[in-house]
C-alpha cells in the first residue's frame, strides 16, 4: 500500500499542478482579452468621436451652402421683378366745373410676364400742381416694402 502511495502521489500532485497551471492561464487569457477590449472601445470611440465632428461640420456645411443658395434664388427672383407705371391726366367737364385728375396706373411683371392687372390710382389735381412731383409721391406698389429692382437687368442672348 506504501507503494501505491509513492506511485499514485505524484500523480496527484501532477494532476494539481496542472489544473492550477490551467487556471492561471485562464486568468491571464482574460486580462490580455479584457485589455485588447479596452483598446478597441478607445479607438471605436476615437473614430466616432472623428466622425461624428467631421459629419457636424459637414452638415454644417451643407446647410449653410443651402441656406445661401436659397437666399440667392430669392434676391435672383426679387431682382426679376419689376414695376411698369404709366400716368395721365383727365379732365372731367361738369356744366361750369371743370374738374382735372391724374390717372396712374402699374402693373408688376416678372421678367416680361404681367403678375398683375393695372392697378388705376386717380389724384384730384388743382390747377398748378406739380404733376410730376405727384407721380413720384403717389405710387400703389411701394418700394419701400417690396424690394425690387428699377432697372431691367441684361438679359442674355439665346445661343
Amino acid at each position: 500500500m506504501e507503494a501505491l502511495l509513492w506511485v499514485l502521489l505524484p500523480g496527484f500532485a501532477a494532476v494539481g499542478t496542472g489544473v492550477l497551471a490551467w487556471f492561471v492561464m485562464q486568468s491571464r487569457m482574460e486580462v490580455a482579452l479584457a485589455q485588447q477590449r479596452e483598446q478597441l472601445a478607445e479607438a471605436r470611440g476615437a473614430l466616432e468621436a472623428e466622425r461624428s465632428a467631421v459629419g457636424n461640420t459637414l452638415e454644417t456645411a451643407l446647410r449653410a451652402a443651402e441656406a445661401t443658395a436659397k437666399h440667392e434664388a430669392f434676391q435672383n427672383f426679387l431682382g426679376e421683378l419689376r414695376v411698369e407705371q404709366r400716368h395721365y391726366t383727365r379732365e372731367n367737364r361738369l356744366l361750369m366745373h371743370n374738374r382735372k385728375s391724374l390717372v396712374i396706373q402699374e402693373r408688376m411683371y416678372f421678367r416680361n410676364i404681367p403678375l398683375s392687372d393695372w392697378i388705376e390710382h386717380e389724384i384730384a389735381v388743382e390747377e398748378g400742381a406739380d404733376v410730376g412731383r405727384l407721380v413720384q409721391d403717389m405710387t400703389v406698389f411701394d418700394k419701400g416694402v417690396v424690394a425690387i429692382d428699377d432697372a431691367p437687368r441684361p438679359r442674355k442672348a439665346l445661343a
